[in-house]
């Protein structure tokens, strides 16, 4: 906890030293990592025909397409290409060891009433609404498949809400540039992709609380609903889910490089 404490600090005061008038840290975006949420052995919620770990991947590596071809100056990176198993903090140690400017993690949703339906797009931070503590437990509950997960996690349990005391000293230091992201992502979905955004939102997410960059986790729609899951099994429905995020992206870059 004395580490954490001294990262915070030191992270803050860096941020203080580099941000601009509009509230934004001032540097380029020239790497950026895309994460497929889940993969192996780790499925992510089901649908009735589909798999949250497939579903996230097709659409991380048609984003990676598109921004390799629009933006040619900034270098992509994935966690994961293929179905194969990653663990929390394996993804964040990518983003962190390749001094990514971004962290993008792709994911699905996921609802008890099958009628919900809809966007969110996640930055690091505790949430007092039980529906965001619900969608950060089951996204963080691949701790539990981990091998040594409680050496590895230092105790912290998924499941319990005390374990999650720890996350009040989150990336506060990036939560500017990512609430800038994220809001960019949901007004893509909602103006240009003709989605239901359902908002930004702050939640417990250990892969971002773990990487050292402004980052954001899109849950791109709820397999739970029949038509958002065809939605998303089909290439349409892939490729204007991956051109919203790029152009995000993009209009985040923009704004990011001109106010330097």
């Amino acid at each position: 906890m004395k580490n954490i404490v001294i990262i915070f600090f030191l992270s803050t005061a860096l941020l203080l030293g580099t941000t601009t008038q509009a509230g934004l840290r001032a540097y380029s975006v020239k790497r950026v990592v895309i994460d497929a949420g889940h993969g192996g052995h780790d499925s992510g919620t089901l649908g009735r025909s589909s798999k949250e770990k497939d579903v996230a991947l097709k659409i991380a590596l048609e984003l990676g397409r598109i921004m390799n071809e629009y933006l040619p100056d900034v270098e992509i990176i994935y966690t994961r290409k293929s179905d194969k198993f990653l663990d929390l903090k394996e993804r964040a140690r990518i983003a962190n060891r390749e001094n990514a400017d971004l962290f993008i993690s792709v994911h699905c949703n996921a609802a008890g009433n099958r009628s919900v339906y809809g966007t969110e797009t996640f930055v690091m931070g505790l949430s007092k609404v039980a529906g965001n503590f619900e969608v950060a437990k089951r996204e963080n509950a691949v701790i539990l498949l981990e091998d040594n997960y409680e050496e590895k996690y230092e105790g912290f349990d998924p499941n319990k809400e005390e374990s999650y005391i720890l996350f009040n000293m989150y990336q506060k230091a990036f939560l500017r540039n990512s609430l800038s992201l994220a809001a960019n992502v949901e007004n893509q979905f909602a103006t240009r992709v003709g989605r239901k955004s359902r908002g930004v939102k702050q939640g417990p997410f250990w892969v971002l609380w773990d990487t050292s960059m402004p980052s954001v986790l899109i849950e791109t729609g709820f397999l739970s609903n029949q038509s958002e899951e065809n939605y998303l099994n089909s290439e349409k429905g892939r490729v204007y889910i991956a051109s919203g995020i790029f152009r995000a992206v993009r209009d985040y870059k923009n704004e990011l490089e001109g106010t330097n």
